[in-house]
């Protein structure tokens, strides 16, 4: 700082000098031309051989050299004295601005330094937070999977020999045996969501029978409501480079989410065919379709619709965005296309699913 202040003061009493040096000029030039052209006119041989004519050529010789000429030298002089006056005014305000500007920029910068350390902080405060989280959720989780396989299996046992039981019973029995069920899918969901977040699902890859695994998918999760199904099979299709067990998973999450959201006398479409050197597994509702504000948003954690009166489907809203995020686990995506057809109630979705195909078989190892 003390520098610049020394360059600044410097700078200041050049640009003074420079002014007091052409203030003198301006006085000092006009001066010793005036009495240049007087010695000179003086000391003319021709005004001394003609007395009579000497009075008035050098009085008009004076008048125009002596008076005239330094008095136009010095107006000139003045002019540019002006105009260098108004220059160092201009460059002085000039700097005055440049260093109010690096003052501002140097006080912005270390003020944003100052957010960008405080916004890092911030960030790593809520790495920690969900990392916390996640182990949480991992760890009851995991506490959880030991009792419900134990509660699991009493049910089970208890209702092979439910034809000795009250109706009653019976029928309280069941509905423990399927809420323990939901509860134990809603468990492995979770877990299974906490480690594709964690980055610890491991991909078992290999060749898929892609129809084989469509039908048994739609057996176990649409057979129960004995609903439709309209399939749209591509003769030949190649085998699929994938995790069997988590593409299965996937399927069965865009079946489940179909089958909440349709009518129970609507059919579910299930398609599968080859396009752009892709494997593309399609899955389409006759339900209420997407609303155009939730379409961005469907694949995220948590995400439900809600119907026209409010209600909301049941449902955990994780099996959208578990199938989103393993189909781009195992290089492939997830898209929507809603709605499908013209009907004021059920436009009905299709989620599709894009997987690239492989033209030879990876070797193991």
């Amino acid at each position: 700082m003390t520098n610049i202040l020394e360059r600044m003061t410097a700078g200041h009493n050049k640009k003074h000098d420079l002014l007091w040096q052409v203030n003198l000029i301006r006085f000092l030039l006009p001066l010793t031309l005036f009495f240049v052209v007087v010695m000179f006119e003086f000391q003319e041989d021709k005004h001394w051989q003609n007395p009579g004519t000497v009075e008035f050529s050098l009085i008009s010789e004076i008048v125009f050299f002596g008076v005239l000429g330094p008095t136009a030298v010095f107006f000139v002089i003045t002019y540019i004295m002006i105009l260098m006056k108004q220059l160092v005014a201009a460059r002085e305000e000039t700097e005055a601005a440049n260093r109010s500007l690096e003052k501002t920029v140097a006080e912005r910068t270390a003020t944003l330094a100052e957010r960008n350390a405080e916004l890092a902080q911030a960030n790593r405060d809520l790495q920690e937070l969900d990392e916390m989280k996640s182990d949480f959720v991992s760890l009851v989780s995991h506490e959880l999977r030991a009792p419900l396989t134990t509660l699991n299996g009493g049910l089970e046992m208890a209702l092979q020999e439910g034809d000795q039981l009250p109706p009653k019973t019976r029928h309280i029995l069941d509905v423990m045996a399927e809420e323990s069920r939901r509860l134990t899918q809603f468990v492995q969901t979770i877990l299974d969501v906490s480690q594709l977040d964690a980055g610890h699902i491991t991909l078992n890859l290999g060749p898929l029978a892609v129809r084989p695994l469509l039908e048994r998918a739609a057996a176990s999760v649409l057979i129960e409501d004995k609903r439709a199904v309209k399939w749209q099979i591509q003769p030949d299709l190649p085998p699929l480079w994938a995790d069997e067990i988590y593409f299965e998973e996937i399927v069965r999450n865009l079946l489940t989410n179909a089958d909440k959201y349709s009518p129970p006398d609507a059919p579910i479409e299930i398609a599968a065919y080859t396009a752009d050197h892709c494997l593309k597994v399609a899955v389409t509702d006759y339900g209420p379709g997407i609303p155009e504000n939730k379409k961005k948003s469907i694949f995220a954690r948590f995400e439900r619709i809600e119907r026209g009166d409010k209600v909301t489907y049941r449902g955990w809203g994780l099996g959208l965005y578990f199938a989103d995020a393993l189909t781009h686990a195992q290089g492939g995506c997830l898209t929507l296309e809603s709605p499908v057809r013209h009907h004021a109630q059920r436009p009905g979705s299709r989620f599709i699913i894009t997987l690239p195909l492989t033209e030879e078989v990876p070797e193991d190892g």
